[in-house]
């Protein structure tokens, strides 16, 4: 008979201790009743029970498990969203002209404003609609950007025309129109990028940039991609503001099939103009790249995030389990080995942490998952997807099985003898 809820009793453990340790009385059962008892495990409602005996502990336990997993799905959600946010930023079919020995540098680009119009004229292959020729001219550069009653801040800046819409497909106006004379376009991530509030940036509002005030027409998004933290206002207004007359870049859009060969030839050709062409997946791909230390220092805080777990469950467990030395040695000496104990140890560390990775990772899709952060491309929302959930709850249920074992073992190692005195 087990005894979940109380320690055994004086008499019992008397008895046990008069019948030696259990090896001497193992050796008096039969072999077929011996191999029958090495299988046995003890009820799985056991385990079950002895969280429940212990209230406060099981709760701190709980709490701290909780705190661990969901630290680690927002650290996991910065990840996701990053890389995301550079994954859709690309669209295969185009490309981006801008100045040769820039490297990656977009904003430093500089290039002739005849570019727009020679591309089209020169280069076949380039996607139409109605006589009009899907080409960007863009003025792309970084800059502060301020609000009323507050710092001016980074922020990223698109001089465009009305051709952007083509060539950037995956824009949608939200709220508002597009921006005239003086006015500017947000995208829905702007703010956070500023460091402003939703209501200083929305419709209406007016931001500061180059020393002129410019009002908000709409706000727009753009599936996720880096565009959303952008603030896009017209070509020639930036032009002036800025006192420049040249592009940063010219993005146009390929027809389906289209070789690319064609355009990188004309750069190669017009050694005048000094251009360079890649292709839009390509840059974001070269982003993601740039980007690789900062994604294997966020794993590395998940390691140490999971290892401090890990510590805390050790401590947790160790304290549990030697309160309940007697416990565990006069079950051995009632028939179950020693590995059916540790197998009964490990489902109570497991149990508990599965139910803390399923609150955490409630906690994480209801209040982390969608949360706009702050980043040197611009900004970006935290992704809770399947694969964070994944690790955030591999890992907690990892914390419950690591941490029962060394507690567990090192109890099991007592003497049953010594153990079943210490009552």
């Amino acid at each position: 008979m087990l005894w979940p809820l109380h320690p055994p009793s004086t008499s019992l453990v008397s008895q046990c201790v008069q019948l030696g340790s259990t090896e001497s009385f193992r050796h008096k059962i039969p072999n077929k009743a011996r191999r029958k008892m090495f299988f046995r495990l003890l009820p799985w409602e056991y385990a079950i029970r002895n969280l429940f005996r212990r209230p406060l502990r099981t709760s701190l336990t709980f709490a701290g498990l909780t705190t661990v997993i969901l630290l680690v799905l927002v650290v996991v959600g910065f990840i996701r969203g990053l890389e995301r946010s550079l994954a859709v930023s690309g669209d295969p079919r185009t490309a981006v002209v801008f100045s040769l020995g820039m490297g990656d540098n977009l904003e430093y680009s500089s290039i002739a404003m005849r570019t727009s119009d020679l591309l089209p004229a020169s280069v076949p292959g380039i996607q139409e609609r109605y006589g009009s020729a899907y080409v960007s001219p863009e003025l792309y550069l970084g800059t502060q950007v301020g609000v009323q009653g507050q710092e001016p801040s980074m922020g990223i800046v698109r001089g465009v025309t009305k051709s952007a819409l083509m060539v950037r497909r995956q824009v949608e106006i939200e709220q508002g129109t597009w921006p005239e004379s003086g006015e500017i376009f947000l995208g829905r991530m702007a703010a956070t990028k500023i460091g402003a509030s939703e209501s200083q940036t929305k419709v209406g509002q007016s931001i500061e940039l180059e020393g002129r005030s410019w009002r908000i027409s709409g706000i727009f998004s753009a599936g996720g991609s880096a565009f959303e933290s952008e603030a896009w206002c017209r070509l020639d207004d930036l032009q002036q503001a800025m006192k420049r007359q040249d592009l940063s870049i010219v993005a146009l859009t390929m027809k389906p099939g289209a070789d690319f060969a064609d355009l990188d030839l004309f750069c190669k050709e017009r050694l005048d103009l000094e251009l360079q062409v890649i292709r839009e997946t390509e840059y974001y791909a070269s982003l993601q790249k740039d980007y690789q230390p900062i994604r294997w220092l966020a794993w590395l805080v998940v390691l140490l995030v999971s290892g401090a777990g890990v510590f805390a469950g050790l401590n947790t467990m160790y304290g549990s389990v030697v309160g309940r030395i007697p416990e565990l040695c006069t079950l051995q000496v009632i028939g179950f080995v020693r590995r059916s104990v540790v197998i009964s140890l490990i489902q109570e560390g497991v149990l508990i942490a599965s139910s803390a990775s399923l609150l955490a990772a409630l906690l994480a899709l209801l209040f982390v998952n969608g949360t706009a952060v702050r980043f040197t491309m611009g900004a970006f929302a935290l992704r809770i997807d399947s694969t964070a959930v994944l690790v955030g709850c591999g890992v907690g249920i990892a914390l419950g099985f690591i941490g029962a074992i060394p507690p567990a073992i090192r109890a099991l190692k007592m003497p049953i003898v010594d153990g079943l005195k210490s009552v």
